[in-house]
């Protein structure tokens, strides 16, 4: 047995923030880890002899700059670039859209001279309200609760500063808010443009991690919540971490060790120790005891809930509703090995469009029959599929002359209905997902020297991510805020004392973002001192 102040389930990325700040604050910190590396999704691992890439996550933009700069990851050997363009959308028509600093208007106007002139306001109001919400990113929202004390005190002093946040949108704006957290992402653009190719540019970023229609209520803040990132200090820009997505996470690891941060690997978390209504610990799978004042989940809610804490330890009524904690990305996920860089029909040839995000879905209604095609036969025969290309930005991942690319592909259902499972149909999935690129881009399949391949069973079996969800849980109204995970508990703390949640499971969600690994760990400080003052 050994003893600790904080013992962390998970070596993710959020995990790893959170360690670090607390270790930081003094406290010693133990993370437990089941797989062999750190990194949790945000990994870069060979896949093919000679060819590395980014075996889940795949790309940067909502890493939040504080957490940057408070763990020094620069320092420690973080280097994120720009993508040269920033999206790529063509169509089988020979017509294309190409996004990017100089380019995003003159592209649009060349397709419709009306959504040229809407473009400008419509940017601008997701911008200024994700602004304001950009406030909410690193501290906890107004948590309820159904008694009267200190902690609820607290709870209305932060519901009045988060009020105060709220006033400086106008009323027009206020009202844009309520669309974006209510209404579908496809009536939104509907409304305001009338090309496909510029419907889908946002339209697309409404489904990714999201398994539904475009035109499903609430898909407006999921396309809102892409909204919130920047790279280098350049907002709504996405990048790439040089060496992969790894690279974010070694360089957090980095940073936790320097800070005295105890990282153990292979050591999968059996069960956690509840004494008395209190978490005090952990047993691992190999039987380890270690026992602790505090512990921290960065693992999904329902996981945490339904196969690591005993169900007699946790109220009922808490228990039924975490059981129905929703989950599912819709998400199938590949990394592809090239011998030679794709040429695209409606753009030949190399250019820096192959630098950018390359989404394969031309219109919001391609998008929603993608969705009614996978929930009614499992997944989608004309899929989405976003391609990127890092190696265009980063020549470690490849041999000389070589690529990979990397296809994130939706929609699939996280379980297949009749009783299918994706073990048996991965492989034809794969081969959809390949021959969907090459209609665009002849010659791709041809190129292909090896592949990667996770179905959502995949994700779920080697990075606990239930259903394939890529958030810990479904960007809905009733997950979101200070209903994530659940009214009550929006606070990082869970039903059992000592018991916190510092993954993309609590607020504000899901992405690359550091940003409930920080909220958490002041939540812990905060009860530490409170228990302990200055000692301990």
């Amino acid at each position: 047995m050994t003893e600790t102040d904080v013992v962390i389930i998970g070596a993710g990325h959020n995990g790893l923030t959170c360690a670090t700040y607390l270790a930081m604050a003094g406290l010693r910190v133990r993370v437990v880890e089941r797989r062999k590396v750190v990194g949790g999704a945000a990994v870069t691992e060979e896949f093919h002899p000679g060819f590395r890439n980014s075996v889940a996550a795949y790309t940067v933009s909502l890493l939040n700059p504080q957490v940057i700069r408070d763990l020094r990851l620069a320092e420690h050997g973080l280097r994120v670039v720009e993508r040269r363009a920033q999206n790529f959308l063509p169509a089988p028509d020979s017509r294309y859209l190409l996004t990017g600093e100089g380019r995003t208007k003159d592209s649009v106007a060349r397709l419709s001279a009306h959504d040229a002139d809407a473009l400008d306001g419509f940017s601008r109001e997701l911008e200024d309200i994700a602004d304001v919400l950009r406030q909410f990113v690193l501290r906890a929202p107004p948590n309820l609760l159904d008694s009267f004390g200190i902690g609820a005190l607290r709870e209305a002093v932060n519901a009045v500063q988060s009020a105060n946040i709220l006033r400086s949108l106008t009323l027009e704006q206020s009202r844009s808010l309520l669309d974006l957290f209510t209404r579908s992402a496809g009536e939104m653009l509907d409304e305001r443009f009338e090309h496909d190719l510029v419907k889908a540019l946002f339209g697309f970023d409404a489904i990714v991690g999201n398994y539904a229609s475009p035109y499903a209520a609430g898909s407006a803040y999921v396309m809102l919540h892409h909204a919130f990132g920047e790279v280098n200090g350049k907002k709504g820009v996405w990048g790439h971490a040089i060496g992969g997505m790894g690279a974010i996470t070694q360089a957090m690891a980095r940073a936790a060790r320097n800070q005295g941060v105890a990282i153990e690997l292979d050591a999968g978390v059996r069960e956690v120790i509840v004494e008395r209504d209190r978490a005090a610990g952990v047993i691992l799978e190999n039987g380890e005891t270690i026992r602790a004042k505090y512990v921290a989940s960065n693992v999904n809610p329902k996981l945490l809930y339904t196969r690591l804490v005993a169900a007699d330890a946790l109220p009922a009524d808490f228990l039924a509703r975490i059981r129905h904690w929703k989950n599912g990305s819709g998400t199938f996920r590949m990394n592809v090995a090239l011998d030679r860089l794709p040429s695209f029909t409606v753009l030949p040839g190399e250019g820096d469009h192959l630098t950018s995000g390359i989404i394969l879905a031309p219109s919001l209604n391609y998008m929603d029959r993608a969705y009614l095609d996978a929930r009614a036969q499992g997944w989608s025969r004309e899929p989405v599929v976003e391609m990127l290309i890092p190696s265009t930005l980063d020549d470690t991942l490849a041999p000389a002359g070589k690529h990979v690319a990397s296809l994130f592909c939706q929609h699939v259902a996280p379980e297949l209905p009749d009783g299918k499972s994706w073990d048996d149909h991965r492989e034809e999935v794969a081969d959809l997902m390949i021959a969907t690129v090459d209609r665009y881009a002849p010659g791709f399949a041809s190129s292909a020297l090896g592949r990667q391949i996770l179905s959502p069973l995949d994700l779920e079996r080697q990075f606990g991510l239930v259903g394939g969800d890529i958030f810990h849980g479904a960007l809905t109204l009733n997950q979101l805020f200070s209903a994530r995970p659940m009214l009550g508990h929006a606070d990082y703390r869970g039903p059992l004392r000592g018991l916190y949640h510092c993954g993309s499971g609590a607020h504000p969600g899901g992405g690359v973002t550091g940003a409930p690994g920080h909220n958490a760990a002041q939540v812990i400080l905060r009860d530490h001192r409170a228990l302990f003052g200055s000692r301990g």
